[in-house]
């Protein structure tokens, strides 16, 4: 699982039903006291149990799909959906006031007036490197988190599944 990847995830093929994949994926996660998930039709969402869970924790995805006579599982590792909004709109709003800055300071320029707004530029880059910085560190924080639910995803199928 590599680190520049934001939301690491697979694409794994398996023998048999859906519904029997499903059930089976469902009744291991009853048994297990590290996890806890929700179920819908077609769709798995594992987390880590809340008295193990901290901000960055982790959740596994598990989407099933039924082809001729195998069903496609795809797996989506990503934070918890608070934590994922609240980075995409850190990262909108920075993007709508770089835009913002960039606008207003060029118009200055193009008036030959002061452009001191203009320094805002670099100071909204920063504060995007910064939450960068905290993601993949927080991505690090939950890393053990996440190799525990594909470890344990895995034993469930009985078969080695490769990250993208």
């Amino acid at each position: 699982m590599s680190s520049f990847r934001i939301r690491p995830r697979f694409k794994h093929q398996v023998a048999g039903q859906k519904e029997a994949l499903e059930n089976l994926i469902k009744e291991k996660l009853k048994t297990q006291i590290l996890f806890r998930s929700t179920h819908l039709p077609g769709h798995i969402y594992i987390r880590i149990h809340p008295t193990q869970q901290h901000f960055w924790s982790p959740q596994l995805h598990l989407t099933f799909e039924q082809e001729e006579g195998h069903v496609i599982i795809r797996g989506l590792y990503g934070p918890n959906p608070t934590v994922w909004a609240v980075f995409f709109f850190g990262y909108v709003i920075l993007s709508l006031l770089a835009c913002f800055v960039a606008v207003w300071g060029f118009s200055l320029w193009s008036l030959n007036k002061p452009v001191d707004i203009l320094w805002g530029l670099p100071v909204l880059a920063i504060i995007a490197v910064v939450m960068y910085i905290a993601g993949q560190f927080g991505q690090k924080m939950g890393a053990q988190q996440m190799f525990d639910m594909h470890h344990f995803y895995e034993s469930i199928i009985h078969d080695k599944v490769i990250i993208d």
